[in-house]
């Protein structure tokens, strides 16, 4: 197969904003059949994709880490605005859950395209008349797949730790927000290793999905 070409190569404004109103639809078809037409394949689209996923994780992992910091500081936090500083892990507890969510649709959205390129290239793979061509098309093809679920195995194992950090960070905040006093910064303070722990090792399966992203991006590219 031709190597692929990166989906920003393609600017065509009007038209991108018509896909973008299918993909958004749900109409997925439509839509990899109207980039088809302008010459953005399927498999193109995918490495697209898996480059948004990886940028996505990339984000929520900064923010995260971001969010550690500030639960670190406000368990130090010896004044008297204990107000300011619920909202502060307020902001940073829904600025994550916002981080999570993108990271939950990108990967979604690579899940659907894998879906409609594996599907064609499977279907395809019965159109050729040489014996030799059809078994080297199926070698890669199973060569493909065996790098997808490798990458996504790492992005959902990424992600399934993502909701009961969100779930353990939420209590947190919303105990400080019921309990506005030093006692209960004290309290959070003798909690704050279960919570690093928890983060850290999110940040560390983030990093191996998005290790594993470059890998794909690199493999699908021919580089």
């Amino acid at each position: 197969m031709t190597r692929t070409q990166p989906l920003s190569r393609y600017k065509v404004p009007t038209l991108f904003a018509l896909l973008a109103v299918l993909a958004l639809a749900g109409c997925q078809t439509m839509y990899y059949g109207a980039m088809e037409k302008i010459g953005v394949e399927k498999r193109d689209i995918m490495v697209d994709r898996v480059d948004n996923a990886r940028a996505a994780q990339q984000e929520a992992r900064e923010q995260f880490s971001s969010a550690l910091d500030k639960f670190i500081a406000v368990t130090n936090y010896s004044g008297a605005e204990l107000e300011k500083q619920y909202r502060i892990l307020k902001d940073e507890y829904e600025e994550s859950q916002s981080r999570a969510e993108a990271v939950r649709e990108r990967i979604q959205s690579v899940e659907d395209v894998a879906g409609a390129l594996f599907t064609e290239w499977s279907e395809e793979i019965k159109l050729y008349s040489s014996a030799d061509l059809r078994r080297a098309s199926q070698q890669q093809l199973n060569s493909t797949k065996k790098s997808y679920s490798k990458l996504m195995l790492a992005m959902q194992s990424a992600e399934k730790k993502i909701e009961p950090v969100l779930a353990a960070f939420n209590d947190r905040v919303l105990f400080l927000k019921h309990n506005l006093n030093a006692n209960a910064i004290a309290s959070l303070k003798n909690q704050r290793q279960s919570v690093e722990v928890d983060i850290q090792a999110l940040i560390k399966d983030m990093n191996r999905s998005i290790a594993e992203a470059d890998s794909f991006i690199q493999s699908m590219s021919g580089e």
